[in-house]
């Protein structure tokens, strides 16, 4: 089990998006770990205002501004949770969404943000957990770099709809729909 080390988050968001395609999202739950191959992202950066950090700092986006490697949860629409890797030197506010996973213990349901939250069981709980660790009760691991990453603009966003910046692994059968 080999982590990608502290300096890989510190990259630019887009490369971090990027090259989290192909590795693995590890969950502990009770003594079970759950895993599931990261085959969807989005970046996102401070400075472009579909980012939640776009206006500062805030109690909600805290997270977002420490040095990349930490989990970014937020909550939306009442009712789901979503997962970022926050990436980045402190103080920046850059993030990456993890849009699917293709479930590695025989889970299903992992094609979209809110839906991989739900069967990992990550909630606000996880705000903050530092993946940079196997202690953790979330953490990433590398895994085998995709043959074909395909570049996309974003989806269900409302603000700089046209950036290219969601990354998917080539037909992949768990990449969310649009």
């Amino acid at each position: 089990m080999a982590l990608p080390d502290k300096k890989f988050y510190l990259q630019d968001t887009l490369t971090v998006a990027q090259e989290l395609l192909g590795m693995v999202l590890c969950r502990r739950v009770g003594d079970k770990v759950l895993r599931g191959v990261i085959c969807e992202t989005e970046a996102y950066t401070q400075d472009e205002p579909s980012c939640h950090a776009y206006r500062g700092l805030t109690d909600r986006c805290e997270v977002m501004f420490r040095d990349g490697g930490f989990c970014y949860v937020y909550f939306i629409y009442g009712m789901y949770y979503c997962m970022n890797v926050v990436t980045e030197k402190a103080g920046r506010g850059c993030a990456v969404l993890v849009r699917a996973l293709e479930p590695l213990n025989g889970l299903m349901g992992t094609n979209g943000p809110s839906r991989l939250c739900k069967v990992f069981g990550i909630t606000k709980e996880l705000n903050g957990v530092d993946l940079r660790s196997p202690l953790s009760p979330l953490w990433i691991e590398k895994g085998d770099k995709p043959p074909e990453i395909v570049t996309s603009p974003r989806v269900g966003i409302s603000a700089a709809v046209d950036y290219p910046w969601r990354f998917y692994i080539k037909d992949s059968k768990w990449v969310s729909k649009k």
